[in-house]
């Protein structure tokens, strides 16, 4: 877990809901081209905020986890295009960059779960969400961004969700 620091968000999710509603908040900012990459163990809500994300980025399609088919395509009216990776099947990075994340990123955002797996092939610049379960309905989520794209994104999650 990373020192936090005024760059960092810390938010303690009290239910699923809570959960999706951080997501959506986070999905109605990624543009194409933007990597958020979700950490944590099973059952600590990726899939959850995942789920959230994809609604307030403006697709209509059901979210799951793309775990047996790799990667999950999201797509909204506007013709744009979000990306979800489960990399946890992923063996290296070079797996990863067999799957093309550069044409990825030209034209949607992506989403990564088990991004540790295959941290190689991302971007320097992207914004890592460390995800921990701390009791049946709580999860801790500690958003860090690498990049200044990233800190905006953060500044904009911080006035959404507590005006300041």
């Amino acid at each position: 877990m990373p020192i936090l620091d005024s760059n960092t968000l810390e938010f303690i999710s009290r239910g699923p809901d809570q959960t999706r509603r951080v997501g959506s908040r986070l999905g109605a900012v990624l543009s194409p081209g933007h990597v958020i990459c979700l950490s944590g163990d099973l059952g600590a809500g990726k899939t959850t905020l995942m789920q959230g994300v994809a609604q307030g980025w403006g697709s209509l399609d059901a979210v799951t986890s793309p775990t047996f088919v790799l990667v999950n395509l999201y797509r909204r009216p506007d013709k744009e295009q979000l990306y979800h990776l489960d990399a946890y099947r992923l063996g290296s990075s070079v797996e990863a960059e067999d799957l093309d994340l550069e044409m990825m990123l030209d034209i949607g955002a992506l989403v990564v779960e088990w991004p540790e797996r295959i941290i190689n092939a991302l971007p320097e610049d992207h914004l890592w969400v460390e995800m921990n379960w701390v009791a049946e309905q709580k999860r801790s989520l500690t958003f860090v961004p690498h990049g200044q794209g990233y800190q905006e994104i953060i500044d904009h999650l911080k006035q959404r969700a507590f005006g300041g």
